[in-house]
């Protein structure tokens, strides 16, 4: 999954039809990212506009800003990538990528199937770009898994927290509510509700500067983040594990 796309987000109109359509796809296919991409496109509406604004609002932000650095070109720099010492969040992203085999590169196919993004040249569509391309980074500090439905769906309701658009909100309410009449889908919920909780108490991370973060200890960074310990998350790992079915809180029956 990723953040909105930019050309949804520099509109003002929602299309809650395309959403429902989307969602209905995704949630009989939990693995179909594409669709993540069509809710953000649908509801998302006026969520970069606001983020931008808040970014320019600080001398550190307005610095990223004017730089517009297209973090999709750092992150697949693989010998940048590898520069960092072990222990920092660079090695932990590093250690995602060959953990899931996922890439910067990957997301932004995905969220390209359907509209060329990249060929937007508009501060809101570059911020838009950026939450995009940031996401798999929210993953490595929060500590949400990245390739199971439930760390998903935590993650998403941790960037409604943080940014309030509407397509994460939306994804993380008809998750859980898939999710929550089967076993264990109260824990579901609780994991979910704290992916909300930990987003609201946790500093805005998207003023964080990329090449600095990453060369910080991975425990000294989630601590100035103020990024608790996912406790109900873990907790809802493994009562999944326990009935085989992990991570599957969204999945078609």
């Amino acid at each position: 999954m990723a953040e909105a796309t930019a050309l949804s987000t520099t509109t003002n109109t929602r299309d809650w039809r395309a959403a429902f359509t989307a969602m209905r796809k995704l949630l009989a296919d939990p693995n179909d990212t594409v669709q993540v991409f069509r809710i953000m496109q649908a509801l998302n509406a006026g969520s970069a506009k606001w983020g931008y604004n808040k970014l320019v609002s600080t001398p550190e932000g307005g610095r990223m800003a004017y730089q517009r650095v297209e973090l999709v070109e750092k992150l697949m720099d693989r010998a940048w990538v590898d520069s960092f010492a072990p222990g920092t969040v660079g090695a932990a992203y590093r250690d995602f990528l060959d953990r899931t085999g996922y890439s910067a590169d990957g997301l932004k196919e995905v969220s390209n199937q359907d509209r060329r993004a990249e060929d937007v040249a508009h501060p809101y569509a570059w911020f838009g770009r950026r939450q995009r391309d940031i996401h798999d980074i929210w993953h490595v500090l929060t500590g949400y898994q990245a390739d199971e439905p439930l760390g998903e769906l935590c993650l998403v309701n941790f960037s409604y927290a943080q940014g309030g658009g509407l397509g994460w909100g939306f994804i993380a309410k008809m998750g859980v509510l898939k999710s929550l009449f089967k076993k264990n889908g109260w824990k579901v919920y609780r994991a979910v509700r704290e992916g909300y909780t930990r987003g609201r108490k946790a500093a805005w991370l998207n003023y964080e500067d990329i090449e600095t973060l990453f060369a910080e200890p991975l425990d000294a960074a989630r601590a100035r983040l103020k990024l608790s310990p996912p406790e109900r998350y873990k907790a809802a790992q493994r009562a999944l594990s326990e009935t085989g079915f992990m991570g599957s809180a969204i999945a078609a029956e």
